[in-house]
């Protein structure tokens, strides 16, 4: 067997010792272990609201659209001067072949 397969084995054994173990939890304790499964739960949709909220935070805004414009016309005005014009702006390159 290979390393993953050895990997997915590991993981189905512990997946179903796991399953056995809450259930015998969750019947010898059921108010207890159902509290800590709700605090789980709960916690680990309040860390990904926290970590989006960081993510959004540390992001740098994106340029503005007049920005984005301005150097996408600049870029066409060098690429039409180096290959000697003849494309519109607004034509792709399979259309400016054709003309």
């Amino acid at each position: 067997m290979s390393r993953d397969q050895y990997l997915g084995v590991l993981m189905l054994a512990l997946g179903i010792i796991v399953i056995v173990l809450y259930g015998w939890l969750d019947w010898a304790y059921p108010l207890r272990t159902l509290q800590v499964t709700a605090f789980i739960a709960v916690a680990a949709v309040l860390g990904i609201v926290a970590w989006i909220g960081y993510t959004l935070a540390t992001t740098p805004p994106p340029k503005p659209i007049s920005e984005v414009e301005k150097e996408l016309e600049e870029e066409l005005k060098k690429i039409s001067g180096t290959e000697g014009g003849g494309a519109s702006p607004g034509a792709s390159s399979g259309e400016a072949r054709k003309q």
